[in-house]
């Protein structure tokens, strides 16, 4: 039986805001490309040029259209990867002790000379968060990417997920969860940051912040008319914000 991950020193992981994520999809982009380059083996491809092509992704962004009770239909965006969980199935189920849980800063990852390629820890994941490389032919999943964070080659201001690095609206954030100051748990406290599918009980490190009301997050709300109801129209609209400003 593998062992039971242990107790570890840092809580590395992600913070991400629903709020502000955007779908552009540049999270993604930026994962694919540094890890192809940097991974050890390049992130598999198949047609990729084709009518059909498939690929191994580490992080992807789902869109969803909800529908609140008291409001509107609003798009939301969710990015999903690795939630390096603490108590996290993936590990517990590898026969082989290729997935594993890093003492000194709670990532996940996957020592790929001792992976089979079983899946089973795919099938363990509740979060569909592991990918099997068809052309490898082992598993992969997201490192946060610990070949950037602890790379001193690099500028202190690049050592972070490139996820994070590249993200334009800035709703990826990086850090130490076991430290009650950092700036990911300042804002999961602060926004109420939420577990994915609690209820599976693998406490996840990563957390996500729920989208706001509308009335939260519009500062100028208040000092605006809507664009309809302005004569002038849009420039008629920001004429006005100027002028309340």
């Amino acid at each position: 039986m593998t062992d039971l991950p242990a107790k570890t020193d840092r809580k590395l992981g992600l913070v991400i805001d629903l709020d502000t994520c955007v779908g552009c999809h540049a999270c993604v982009i930026s994962c694919k490309g540094w890890n192809t380059e940097n991974y050890g083996v390049p992130l598999g491809d198949a047609d990729a040029y084709g009518a059909a092509p498939s690929g191994t992704f580490l992080n992807r962004v789902h869109t969803y259209e909800v529908t609140p009770k008291d409001g509107p239909a609003q798009t939301v965006h969710f990015p999903k990867s690795c939630l390096h969980c603490e108590d996290a199935p993936c590990v517990t189920v590898c026969p082989t002790g290729a997935s594993y849980k890093r003492a000194e800063d709670g990532i996940v990852l996957v020592n790929e000379d001792a992976c089979i390629g079983c899946s089973l820890c795919a099938w363990a994941c509740p979060y569909g968060a592991r990918e099997l490389d068809q052309v490898a032919g082992v598993m992969k999943k997201c490192t946060l990417c610990v070949d950037r964070i602890y790379n001193e080659n690099l500028p202190e201001e690049d050592r972070e997920p490139a996820c994070v690095r590249t993200c334009p609206a800035g709703a990826r954030h990086f850090g130490d969860f076991a430290d009650p100051d950092s700036n990911v748990s300042r804002l999961s406290a602060e926004r109420g940051g939420m577990d994915l599918m609690p209820e599976q009980g693998t406490r996840p490190v990563n957390k996500y912040l729920p989208p706001r009301p509308k009335e939260q997050i519009d500062v100028l709300a208040p000092l605006l008319e809507p664009v309809a109801e302005t004569p002038s129209g849009l420039l008629g609209w920001l004429d006005k914000a100027l002028e309340k400003l």
